[in-house]
C-alpha cells in the first residue's frame, strides 16, 4: 500500500505532507509518557505487518493491522505509523521519504475509523464478533480507496493501476478483519486494561 518514490506528482505530495505534518503534530503533543511503551509496541506491530509485502506496479500490497493500532492509540496513531514508515523509508528503501506525508495519510486517517467503531458499544457477542471484524476491515478499505484516489487524482495514466490497487486489497480486508477480531479477542482475556483505556 506504499507508493513508491518517483511516482507522484509534486503538488500530491506537498498535500500530503502538509496534511500529514499537521496530524502527526498534533498526535505529538497529545502523547503523554505512559502512552509511549503502547505506542512502541503498535508501530513495531505495523512496522513488522506491513514490511512483508507484494510488489503491485507503483504501489504494493500487504497487511497493516491499522484497525488496531487506532483502536488502541486513537489519533495517536499518527504517530505510531509515521515512525515505521519512516524507519522503513531510510533503512529499506520501502515507500519513501518524499512519498512519507502521502503514505501516513493515507495509511494513518483510516485508523481513525478503526478508534470510532471500537469505542461503540455492542450489546451481543454475535454485535461484537461483527464490531470487532469492521473494526479491521473498514480502516483497510478506506486506505485501499485513499490509496487508489490518490494514484487516480496522479494522472489518467494511473487510473488502470488505482482500480488494480483496490481490488488487489479486497482479500487482505477480510483478513485483516478475522486477525483483528482474533487479537482484540485475546488483548481482551490478556490485558483487558489496554481495552478499557482505549
Amino acid at each position: 500500500m506504499h507508493i513508491s518514490e518517483g511516482v507522484l506528482r509534486p503538488e500530491i505530495l506537498i498535500g500530503g505532507a502538509v496534511l500529514s505534518t499537521a496530524l502527526v503534530f498534533y498526535a505529538f503533543k497529545t502523547l503523554k509518557n505512559e502512552d509511549i511503551p503502547k505506542t512502541a509496541v503498535l508501530s513495531a506491530l505495523f512496522f513488522l505487518a506491513s514490511f512483508i509485502h507484494i510488489p503491485l506496479g507503483p504501489t504494493s500490497v500487504h497487511l497493516v493491522l491499522g484497525g488496531i493500532v487506532g483502536a488502541l492509540l486513537g489519533p495517536r496513531a499518527f504517530v505510531a505509523i509515521f515512525v515505521a514508515l519512516f524507519l522503513q523509508g531510510i533503512l529499506f528503501g520501502f515507500g519513501g521519504l518524499t512519498t512519507l506525508g502521502v503514505n501516513v495519510f493515507n495509511l494513518a486517517f483510516p485508523t481513525l475509523a478503526g478508534y470510532f467503531l471500537f469505542r461503540l458499544r455492542p450489546h451481543t457477542i454475535w454485535s461484537k464478533t461483527a464490531l470487532w471484524f469492521s473494526v479491521g476491515f473498514v480502516p483497510l478499505a478506506l486506505s485501499a480507496f485513499l490509496l487508489s484516489l490518490t494514484l487516480a487524482l496522479n494522472g489518467e495514466a494511473f487510473v488502470s493501476a488505482a482500480k488494480l490497487a483496490f481490488l488487489a486489497h479486497l482479500p487482505v480486508m477480510f483478513i485483516e478483519g478475522v486477525i483483528t477480531l482474533f487479537a482484540l479477542r485475546f488483548i481482551e482475556k490478556v490485558a483487558p486494561a489496554w481495552l478499557e483505556v482505549a
